[in-house]
């Protein structure tokens, strides 16, 4: 028996790679001769770097840039040689996690740091770039990113803007004559992980700003600054990525790198399975079942997430997928429609949810044992 094994993370509680082994070991104790395949995988967000990296036995970088406050720090970044691709997650240089919740500000924190880490990439020789977006504590529409490739954000007075995302309000023009030259040799891949417009209701600013320490009133002072980078942009380049799908993602980062340097935007998990060649096993193997699973499967898996992503492509092959989760949430009839077999939680006795998190590991293992069972009970 083939079994595939594809699981993301389970935020808060393990990771993708974590949560692969604990599923693998539970197959094993039900049948030791099983043939599994392990692809920890990540939907754009944190951990996406890492996943792609150590699958494709990339190298590892780290380089001194700024943080969301200006703050100096070490970040990673991991290259891809045989391909030339440098792999850079918004997070390590721009998270939320890089910050105390006192210092979250997304009126002023800034994505220039992750900008720093393109410009090192670039040193080492890269030209292909994939920009993974997710956990950010920005609002800045990517200017900050930009301004260190050489962009200008320049006010009424000629004046450059300060940094984060409020200073766009001021926003008159922006000049492109002192942009790194490489760029126009380079080509960048968005990976999102949500599919959030760039203004509005659902937009980045009032649908995200409140975790970034917005309040509801500088949220709306943050989309009003948006609207107002969109217009230039739109007259600027022509380009209007103020209700594009995806361009909301980390702070609106993405409509501004799709507009400014090109880029083109993906759902994360659709980036994440091309670059790990995903289809390849399928197609090479004869795989008979695939395990996969996230922290919580609900009505907003069906946006993106890792669960859609592998059940998409399972339908293509007529595989059978079985998810993982510690919450299984209502409304995910989506996902059956789109290959999904089954979803299981894995608690085995009513606990909270802390709880669960914490024996996540022996949680999986044990799910996953009893899954096996079910598909593999003639041979049992």
């Amino acid at each position: 028996m083939n079994i595939l094994v594809a699981p993301d993370s389970f935020k808060g509680s393990v990771s993708a790679a974590d949560a692969a082994f604990a599923i693998k070991k539970g197959i094993y104790n039900v049948y030791s001769h099983a043939n599994v395949f392990t692809i920890p995988l990540a939907d754009g967000g944190e951990g996406t770097m890492n996943s792609i990296i150590n699958e494709k036995n990339g190298d590892f970088f780290y380089s001194n840039v700024k943080n969301p406050l200006g703050k100096k720090i070490n970040s990673k970044y991991g290259i891809l040689r045989s391909e030339n691709t440098a792999v850079i997650e918004l997070a390590s240089s721009s998270g939320m996690e890089l910050l105390t919740k006192e210092e979250l500000d997304s009126r002023v924190t800034s994505t220039y740091g992750s900008g720093q880490l393109i410009l090192d990439a670039l040193n080492r020789g890269c030209r292909s770039f994939i920009i993974c977006l997710g956990g950010s504590a920005t609002n800045d529409g990517g200017s900050g990113l930009l301004k260190a490739l050489g962009f200008k954000f320049l006010d009424k007075n000629n004046k450059e803007l300060p940094e984060g995302g409020l200073a766009l309000k001021n926003l008159i023009k922006i000049d492109y004559s002192n942009i790194d030259s490489r760029l126009k040799e380079s080509n960048f891949k968005i990976a999102c992980d949500v599919n959030a417009p760039l203004v509005g209701n659902q937009g980045a600013s009032l649908t995200f700003g409140i975790q970034k320490g917005a309040t509801y009133k500088t949220a709306k002072q943050l989309d009003e600054a948006l609207i107002n980078f969109a217009n230039v942009i739109q007259k600027d380049t022509g380009v209007k990525i103020h209700h594009m799908p995806g361009s909301g993602a980390a702070g609106g980062t993405a409509g501004g790198l799709y507009a400014l340097l090109n880029a083109s935007l993906e759902l994360g998990i659709e980036t994440v399975i091309k670059a790990l060649d995903f289809e390849r096993i399928l197609s090479k193997e004869k795989i008979h079942l695939i395990l996969t699973g996230e922290g919580e499967v609900d009505s907003q898996t069906s946006s993106g997430k890792v669960v859609l992503g592998v059940s998409k492509i399972a339908k293509k092959y007529d595989i059978p997928v079985v998810a993982l989760t510690g919450i299984l949430g209502n409304d995910i009839l989506l996902l059956y429609k789109n290959g999904l077999t089954a979803c299981f939680c894995i608690a085995d006795e009513p606990m909270e949810i802390i709880e669960s998190m914490e024996k996540a590991s022996l949680l999986l293992e044990k799910q996953a044992e009893q899954v096996i069972r079910l598909f593999n009970h003639k041979k049992t």
